[in-house]
């Protein structure tokens, strides 16, 4: 089912085929390296950043956050925490299960960026923070 194009995203992930839809939601959205944070007493990891709406006439960037609970453990490959203006493009989320409900959590970004979430289960969710703004440019602009 989709929802109008002005109405804001609102997702929740509780396993494996909802963190499918979150990501396809997610792919594209374009962040910088500041805008990721591990909060290990919380068990939370969040990111802020700007999400390519597609569902309108014009595909559109959003402000959106996602934050994943029950995280256990981040590593992370191709992300240099001393740049913080360094520039992330999210392509997609993935769930690789371990015993039970536990696992991982990976975010794949172009580039060959990752950052792996070590999660007791799957609990995430994403919204939008604001309005679409301006048309995206498209690919060649």
């Amino acid at each position: 089912m989709t929802q109008p194009s002005d109405a804001p995203l609102k997702l929740i992930a509780l396993d494996a085929e909802d963190l499918a839809v979150l990501s396809a939601h997610l792919q594209d959205t374009a962040l910088k390296v500041r805008d990721l944070v591990y909060l290990p007493r919380e068990k939370r990891f969040a990111f802020v950043g700007d999400r390519l709406d597609r569902l309108g006439a014009e595909p559109a960037r959003r402000r959106a956050a996602a934050h994943f609970d029950r995280v256990t453990a981040v590593r992370a490959r191709g992300v240099d925490r001393s740049a913080p203006d360094a520039e992330l493009t999210l392509l997609v989320i993935a769930f690789l299960p371990a015993d039970g409900p536990s696992g991982a959590i990976e975010l794949h970004f172009e580039g060959g960026a990752c950052l792996r979430l070590e999660v007791e289960c799957v609990e995430a969710q994403a919204a939008d923070l604001g309005p679409a703004r301006a048309p995206a440019p498209t690919v060649g602009d």
